[in-house]
């Protein structure tokens, strides 16, 4: 763990592989933390790749904002912390917000973007039904806790075979979503449901990307991921049998193998 300040907010992160590896920066989803690249840290970090896993500002390890943080504070964030490591540019991966802040990070920042790795995400701008239920959700959380939620949500979060087929990782998903605190939760919801469309940005992008989804994703879709796919043509598009929301999660061999085969060519 190596705590530092960046933007006012102390963020906890992992930095570890060699210096002299590939950089690759994991970004989170909600409302889970750093731990949740776990598999995929080992793995890349084993192939000699060096790996920045950040917890989000009110995620994990890391310092609480309340009241609303946009995904541009987060992207912004780690900016910040690529400049505190000295890494000029990096691969940029997340999923699902991860995701939005990884096109966020694009968007603000395109120079510290070498390539993208979009996991079980969507581009387009929050909907107005969407920024309603972000919103009442962000209050509910606050009001309760995150207890009641995270046991909802967990057949959408894996696939509901996987949630009693690997009760080992439903566990840990679980136990990640259930320590969060629900202040940050509430502030990131009300910063995601100001979200701007990224679609034209990914249109532009001409770094390598690399798409990935859950065959049986209930919150982004197969769909989704094809229509991120036909914005960014040059991008690869990997479909991941027998997970879910979390793909790097639920198969983390399938997932490793199409982000090392990605990330061969940038070395």
């Amino acid at each position: 763990m190596n705590p530092t300040t960046v933007r006012g907010a102390t963020l906890d992160y992992d930095d570890v592989g060699p210096d002299t590896g590939l950089p690759v920066l994991l970004i989170h989803g909600h409302p889970f933390n750093r731990t949740l690249w776990a598999p995929q840290t080992a793995a890349l970090t084993a192939a000699g790749h060096r790996v920045v896993a950040p917890d989000l500002r009110g995620y994990g390890r890391s310092s609480v904002t309340t009241g609303k943080v946009l995904l541009a504070d987060f992207a912004d964030d780690l900016a910040g912390l690529l400049d505190h490591l000295g890494i000029e540019d990096a691969v940029v991966g997340g999923v699902s917000m991860g995701g939005q802040i990884a096109m966020e990070l694009q968007l603000r920042h395109p120079d510290r973007v070498r390539a993208l790795v979009l996991s079980d995400t969507s581009a387009p701008a929050e909907t107005p039904e969407g920024k309603e239920f972000r919103n009442r959700l962000a209050d509910r959380l606050l009001a309760e806790g995150m207890d009641g939620y995270a046991h909802e949500v967990i057949d959408k979060m894996l696939a509901a075979y996987n949630v009693t087929g690997m009760p080992d990782v439903a566990d840990r998903v679980l136990e990640m979503m259930c320590a969060t605190d629900p202040r940050g939760a509430a502030a990131a919801l009300r910063g995601r449901a100001e979200r701007p469309d990224y679609r034209e940005v990914l249109a532009s992008v001409t770094a390598p990307v690399l798409i990935v989804v859950g065959a049986d994703d209930v919150y982004t879709p197969v769909a989704e991921a094809e229509s991120l796919h036909r914005l960014v043509p040059h991008a690869t598009l990997t479909v991941v049998e027998g997970a879910g929301h979390l793909p790097g999660a639920e198969r983390p061999d399938r997932f490793n193998a199409a982000l090392l085969e990605f990330l061969a060519p940038l070395v």
